[in-house]
């Protein structure tokens, strides 16, 4: 004897029949456990109603998930090959099973990148099911599973909505997310990718943890600034970005200063410009004028080209320096300017591993379109990204542009004749070189990215 399942039609027009999702608990695994080796999120969910109801009898789901989330296309599950996971929607599987892969592909789209889950039944209960899926941060990983719940019960017809115990998942005081509104996916993923740029590690140590992954050495981060401990008892070792609990202080504070970090080099034997450290526009550009040529301006202990301007003879320009380097230090350093490439090298345990060349955030003309309509086509670049999200960072118009444009000859506006990127650009607006060769620059001229065992080649 088989039981037939009813009907949508049937469902609603019963009163009490149809009974939301439930978010029943959740648990946080932050390192092995009993699943995998990962960090997990497992919560559970009763499905209430829609126990009877795989994908297969949900008419048109699969299709409005797919126009959604197209990426999910990708994802291999049971089958472990593209387009997987979209033959056991087309099958028909239930919907733990789903908000599972959307909350993996949601950490995907914000700049998390995780990929394994699982969602299994509890025995003998009927609906309710384990659905785990690993993370890169917790708090993310959490608010991710809130919006795959939501976007899932989005796409269900109205009368089987519904999903309750939400806020068990919301980690307090730290999402805008306001699940008394209506669901809606372009904010709610932004917000996933505000998250993301706020509490994901930093590029440097987030290739430190990959690394240590692949080695096989546990890790834990230890709060919200990139502190991570590799390792466990007495063999454990603590590290942040390019810091580790072995890194010389003296040494850390001294490459901190920009200024006595020339005067060491000097006395090594080593060609330095020269440069003088001021406090004030009047004495920067009393500065220029001894230094007779170009001359740069920067921030005295500032990182990430932040505050740096390049080329600067006439007065009024090098005030301009001096003053967009003040807002990132006290203390600014004027010094000549010499023209050339711009290497950053990567030295671990005394031996050169690799070297990567900074090119200046820029665009090139081709004599049909504004400044700001080709920063618009350079920023729709599917490698970049706000902050540290992606490999390169969007290119933004902002004041210190606005004031180095017109030295090029342009504003905003201007049409710009097909040329080579210009030089001068501020150092603040880098783009990021990407994790693998070869990388174009944002106008298609080469560049590189590569590592060199022992040798550098520039």
């Amino acid at each position: 004897m088989t039981q037939s399942m009813p009907s949508l039609g049937a469902l609603s027009s019963a009163p009490g029949t149809s009974s939301p999702q439930r978010v029943l608990e959740k648990q946080i695994y932050r390192g092995p456990n009993i699943y995998g080796y990962d960090p997990m999120i497992r919560f559970q969910l009763d499905l209430g109603a829609l126990e009877d109801y795989p994908t297969s009898r949900l008419p048109g789901f699969t299709d409005r998930l797919l126009d959604l989330l197209p990426s999910l296309q990708e994802h291999g599950c049971c089958y472990r090959e593209p387009g997987g996971f979209v033959r056991r929607l087309q099958d028909g599987t239930w919907l733990g099973h789903v908000t599972e892969h959307v909350a993996l592909e949601l950490q995907n789209l914000a700049g998390g990148r995780v990929t394994y889950g699982k969602t299994r039944s509890v025995k003998g209960r009927p609906g309710v099911y384990n659905v785990l899926y690993t993370y890169r941060e917790e708090r993310l990983g959490l608010i991710a599973g809130v919006v795959a719940l939501r976007l899932v019960n989005h796409l269900l017809p109205p009368e089987l909505q519904g999903v309750t115990g939400l806020e068990l998942l919301l980690p307090p005081g730290v999402s805008r997310l306001d699940l008394d509104t209506p669901f809606d996916f372009p904010g709610e993923l932004e917000e996933l990718r505000r998250l993301t740029r706020s509490f994901t590690l930093g590029p440097t140590t987030d290739s430190i943890v990959r690394e240590a992954e692949r080695r096989g050495i546990p890790h834990l981060r230890l709060d919200d600034h990139s502190l991570v401990q590799l390792g466990y008892g007495r063999y454990q070792q603590r590290v942040r970005a390019s810091i580790t609990g072995r890194t010389s202080h003296i040494a850390t504070t001294t490459a901190s200063d920009k200024d006595l970090t020339k005067q060491l080099l000097d006395r090594a034997g080593l060609p330095v410009p020269k440069g003088v450290v001021v406090r004030s526009a009047e004495d920067a550009v009393d500065a220029a004028r001894r230094l007779r040529g170009p001359v740069v301006t920067k921030p005295l202990d500032g990182n990430h080209g932040r505050g740096v301007t390049l080329n600067l003879t006439a007065d009024e320009d090098v005030r301009r320096g001096f003053e967009e380097a003040r807002r990132h230090s006290r203390e600014v350093v004027v010094e000549q300017y010499y023209p050339g490439n711009d290497h950053r090298i990567l030295v671990i345990g005394g031996e050169v591993v690799a070297a990567a060349e900074r090119v200046p955030a820029h665009v090139v003309g081709d004599g049909a379109r504004t400044v700001t309509e080709l920063v618009e086509e350079v920023n729709r670049d599917p490698r970049r990204g706000n902050g540290h999200e992606n490999v390169m960072t969007r290119i933004v118009i902002n004041d210190h542009v606005l004031t180095c444009l017109p030295r090029a000859g342009h504003t905003p506006a201007s049409v710009p004749a097909p040329c080579p990127p210009p030089q001068g650009l501020p150092r603040r607006f880098f783009t990021r070189p990407a994790p693998v060769p070869p990388m174009l620059r944002s106008g298609g001229a080469p560049s590189y990215h590569a590592a060199y065992p022992k040798e550098v080649h520039t």
